[in-house]
């Protein structure tokens, strides 16, 4: 056994969901669009299928529901430069929600650690923690 440690079943999920395995007609079929609607989209930069060896496009199950989100906005009567900037805001606002729970996971780590003489909450007076040279203690 390695220092590695076991994927996690969120991230053994997003592996899963990652992965290329449709050709662009079933991608096309399974987001209720024409093939050349695909196209258009990664033209947009509104999607980026991998590529095998051979140049043909292979989507995930994660391009497929982003196919489907896109769908969705247009038909809500967004156009595709619309679909673009809302994509990337809530790629953006996902991110920056990811980034608030680190912060607030370190923040609650910092008070977890505790300091003597000190209560949670509770302002002390610096010389009831670190006694003064000129003070002594009983």
């Amino acid at each position: 056994m390695g220092d590695r440690e076991e994927p996690t079943t969120t991230e053994r999920e997003r592996a899963v969901d990652e992965r290329a395995v449709f050709i662009i007609s079933v991608a096309a079929e399974l987001a209720g669009v024409h093939p050349q609607t695909l196209r258009i989209y990664e033209r947009k930069g509104l999607v980026r299928p991998k590529r095998t060896s051979g140049n043909t496009r292979r989507y995930s199950q994660a391009d497929v529901d982003r196919l489907l989100e896109i769908q969705a906005l247009t038909e809500e009567g967004v156009n595709l430069a619309g679909v673009k900037l809302i994509m990337e805001l809530r790629a953006e606002v996902s991110r920056l929600h990811r980034q608030l729970e680190d912060v607030r996971s370190q923040l609650a780590h910092r008070r977890a650690i505790a300091m003597p003489g000190r209560r949670s909450g509770e302002i002390v007076p610096m010389r009831s923690v670190f006694p003064t040279p000129w003070e002594t203690r009983p």
